[in-house]
């Protein structure tokens, strides 16, 4: 296994730590001059100087160039070396895998999207996404060398420290991230799909210096995603952002949980795919019995894909997702008041058809002058955020034992 050897000349705690803040100074800020990495770190210039030195004598930063600043001299700008250190992030959705390599300086090298991958709670299915891993390993060639960790994403309950997966591929008293590190036999860490998606959008996506944020995954489950301050919030066992199970309808649907009346079960891709097998068993028309031969594996991407041709039926039962949603959304609202609210997930994709009844009910529903600075915009990164949040997440655990 590629371990953390960064540091393995420097035989004081306090040197190590020291440059463990500056290349977390850079990873969080990007390049800088030594001045204002100094402030920062409220340390001296030809301290931050020998350090800086020392990290450049390890190729782990280099020099870009000098800062354009007005008058007298122009300060050399530094940041991480890109090719020093390399890292891989797995996003797992129900039908497919997504899988990236990010260097050092945060840049995604590859990105493959939509492997084909079985899901489900079985040995079976952890064997394929192990095989699938140390295939997409395999083909980074050289850069497998520099390779330091890796992250999966999973949906439901997850705890990132424990490196346990309480939903899915729980048949082990040994932590997943443990049986995916001797699979792989590189340092594997685990975490919720939806905080990675937050993540990954706070980090390279819509977010321009907000610092309170809430991200919305709305595919075929319901989850959040919450940065409070600029860092991700996991709660008590890493299990925060549990939107999809508030309880909140007085049905008799029984949630995958084993609860009745999530919200999930009225609110999320999987209730749109239940909905509209009910109304064409009716008898309702849709262009979904013209495009796909066998209805009854009728796929999300599918309902997606004629929500984009306009079909009536899809629409009008994603503006009432979208409407039920939104109540509970200025909910959140009126609870934290954040920033930014970010919607995405794979039903973000129907765009305007979401959005716009998202909203109308946000500002219905939630407190004027509680929702008056929060903005509400969809993901910029869509699809991608959760394998570029897997990535940045394997990134910010580098200097984790």
């Amino acid at each position: 296994m590629v371990k953390n050897l960064f540091f393995r000349r420097d035989k004081s705690p306090k040197n190590v730590q020291i440059k463990k803040d500056i290349l977390t100074h850079f990873m969080s800020n990007g390049n800088d001059t030594i001045s204002e990495v100094s402030k920062v770190l409220d340390l001296s210039v030809p301290t931050i100087t020998k350090f800086i030195t020392e990290l450049m004598d390890q190729d782990l930063i280099k020099e870009f160039g000098k800062a354009h600043t007005p008058g007298g001299r122009h300060p050399i700008v530094y940041g991480l070396s890109p090719e020093s250190a390399y890292f891989v992030g797995v996003d797992i959705t129900r039908h497919h895998l997504n899988m990236g390599l990010m260097d050092f300086t945060g840049n995604m090298v590859d990105i493959q999207m939509g492997i084909p991958f079985t899901y489900d709670n079985s040995i079976e299915s952890l064997d394929q996404l192990g095989n699938h891993i140390q295939d997409f390993i395999d083909k980074t060639g050289e850069r497998k060398q520099k390779i330091f960790n890796v992250n999966v994403n999973i949906s439901g309950r997850v705890n990132p420290e424990s490196g346990y997966s309480y939903s899915s591929f729980y048949f082990n008293e040994r932590p997943l991230s443990e049986l995916l590190t001797k699979r792989l036999n590189f340092k594997v860490g685990i975490d919720n799909d939806t905080r990675a998606m937050a993540y990954g959008e706070y980090m390279n996506g819509i977010v321009e210096g907000e610092q309170n944020i809430i991200f919305i995954n709305i595919s075929w489950g319901l989850g959040i995603g919450i940065i409070i301050d600029g860092k991700p919030y996991y709660g008590k066992s890493g299990f925060s952002g549990e939107f999809g199970h508030f309880p909140t309808f007085d049905n008799e649907i029984l949630c995958h949980c084993g609860k009745k009346g999530c919200l999930e079960t009225e609110a999320s891709g999987l209730a749109m795919h239940r909905i509209i097998l009910e109304r064409i068993s009716k008898g309702e028309s849709t262009i979904l019995t013209d495009q796909v031969k066998d209805i009854n594996k009728l796929t999300l991407t599918d309902i997606m894909r004629a929500t984009a041709l306009e079909d009536p039926l899809c629409i009008e039962i994603i503006e009432d997702v979208g409407y039920k949603l939104g109540k509970y959304i200025a909910g959140l609202i009126n609870i934290f008041n954040p920033d930014l609210v970010v919607i995405g997930g794979q039903v973000a994709e129907a765009e305007g058809f979401i959005m716009l009844p998202i909203k109308s009910s946000i500002k219905k529903h939630s407190l004027s002058l509680v929702n008056k600075d929060s903005e509400i915009v969809a993901s910029k990164l869509k699809s991608k955020a959760g394998v570029i949040g897997a990535c940045m997440i394997a990134r910010s655990r580098l200097f984790l034992e």
